[in-house]
């Protein structure tokens, strides 16, 4: 599954220009009141949910409140769902793979993680001593 560029934007902190600029993400400058080129200054800018305050209401929190705010978003949570299963995923499947390769009776014998490092570690330190031999 393929996350877009706006999924991936999210985990970054706020850079320079996005904190301490008078400018709004559509171009327009803003003055100190906030109003961009359309001179209502109340528009949100762009991303955002409904409910969720706008960039001028964040600028007094901390850079910690701002973080767990913009994880507190639906999209994010989504996102970090996602990325969370592919992860699980591959750590499965590593484990089906190195599984394969260990001897057990019987062969399709159900292992816990935990056995499977164990077994591995096993079979390792006994191929080693055949080595030696």
């Amino acid at each position: 599954m393929m996350l877009n560029s706006d999924a991936m934007e999210l985990d970054l902190p706020p850079t320079h220009s996005e904190t301490e600029s008078g400018f709004s993400d559509c171009g327009g400058g803003a003055g100190p009141d906030g109003a961009g080129p359309g001179g209502s200054g109340g528009g949100q800018t762009r991303g955002l949910e409904p409910g969720e305050p706008g960039r001028k209401d964040l600028q007094h929190l901390s850079r910690e409140e701002r973080r767990r705010r913009r994880r507190a978003t639906a999209k994010y949570r989504t996102a970090h769902a996602t990325r969370e299963r592919i992860r699980v995923e591959a750590f499965n499947l590593a484990f089906a793979e190195l599984r394969k390769l260990l001897p057990t009776l019987p062969p399709d014998k159900k292992l816990s993680k935990i056995e499977i490092l164990r077994l591995a570690i096993c079979y390792i330190s006994y191929l080693n001593h055949v080595l030696d031999v």
